[in-house]
């Protein structure tokens, strides 16, 4: 693909929440940028504030198919084509199982052929419902292979397994990030993410649906810290793996709290039961990535769930604004369906 500044970075995955905010920091920084995407999960809306940036580009695409001969001038590949919803990877298991480890494997097959640097998005999830407290890389695991949650843990382990192989027997340049929690704008209504319910619930006025008593514990990190975790991660001189993630520890009780608080949501919390091989605990270590890197997350839990919040805000009220169909009114989200 023709770019007017020369090799760009290639980013599988990224109309996704998390590789959308990553194409908007590269092109800050200066890069020619292409995504590749099949929108599965990801969405146009994500990247429509780039259409017409000269040095972005968005090719729609598979990338568990035959790669495009548009792709091979690639000098940088962030692999986030994995679908990292809940909601998602268990209603589709086996291309989430593919996407995972056909998809890295063809991009590792790209980066043998052109040189190109691979950085692999793995994540918390490969240590499963972890033993050891907090998770350091080179912890081992606690998964069940073949649980509901295995279609994602064991393909992203498997892509972990798959990208070393290729390092060490042809000698692909490459990076793995054990992405942890991420929450941020443009998070996707109704993904299972536990920040994204939360506060769909409680700006709807629902009740806030905790599984289990709630005393689980997350860690999340904002989205601009995670990028700013991956792209030095890239450069860095280390393949990894590296925990990219916010060390900080809340309970599932005290994120719904300071969500009704920072809505200002009159909701109540109710219980579900816990699904099968839901983590109890999840920490990351982070002390590799703040010796290797120099990074650690900047921003406050409370000062993110306010910009989510804010972002979240108004996409509903777009949702809910009446649009003219047919001479009719229908409320947005109606007439983008119709």
């Amino acid at each position: 693909m023709d770019f007017p500044f020369g090799p760009f970075v290639l980013v599988p995955g990224g109309a996704g929440f998390l590789g959308s905010h990553l194409c908007d920091r590269l092109l800050e920084r200066g890069h020619c940028v292409l995504a590749f995407d099949d929108f599965s999960t990801g969405t146009r809306s994500n990247l429509q504030h780039l259409q017409g940036h000269a040095r972005f580009r968005l090719l729609v695409g598979d990338v568990s198919d035959v790669l495009p001969a548009a792709i091979t001038a690639a000098r940088r590949v962030f692999n986030l084509a994995c679908p990292a919803s809940p909601a998602y990877y268990r209603r589709d298991p086996m291309r989430t199982v593919l996407s995972g480890v056909i998809g890295t494997w063809r991009l590792l097959e790209l980066c043998q052929r052109t040189g190109a640097r691979l950085l692999q998005a793995s994540t918390g999830e490969v240590y499963g419902d972890p033993q050891q407290h907090p998770q350091t890389e080179d912890y081992f695991g606690n998964v069940n292979p073949i649980g509901p949650r295995s279609c994602y843990d064991e393909g992203k382990r498997c892509a972990e397994a798959l990208t070393f192989a290729y390092h060490r027997e042809r000698r692909v340049d490459i990076r793995i990030a054990r992405i942890f929690n991420t929450y941020g704008p443009r998070l996707r209504h109704g993904d299972g993410r536990v920040v994204s319910n939360f506060i769909v619930q409680a700006l709807s006025g629902e009740p806030l649906t905790v599984f289990g008593d709630g005393l689980q514990t997350r860690s999340f990190c904002f989205v601009d810290d995670t990028v700013e975790g991956l792209l030095r991660l890239l450069e860095a001189d280390i393949e990894g793996p590296l925990n990219i993630g916010n060390p900080e520890e809340h309970t599932v009780l005290d994120l719904a709290e300071r969500v009704l608080r920072l809505t200002g949501s009159h909701s109540r919390v109710v219980h579900r039961p816990l699904p099968a091989d839901d983590p109890h605990r999840r920490r990351p270590d982070i002390t590799r990535a703040q010796r290797k890197l120099g990074w650690e997350p900047r921003v406050s839990l409370d000062d993110g769930l306010r910009e989510t919040i804010r972002w979240f805000r108004h996409e509903l009220q777009l949702a809910a604004r009446p649009v003219m169909l047919n001479g009719h009114a229908a409320r947005a989200g109606e007439a983008a369906s119709s």
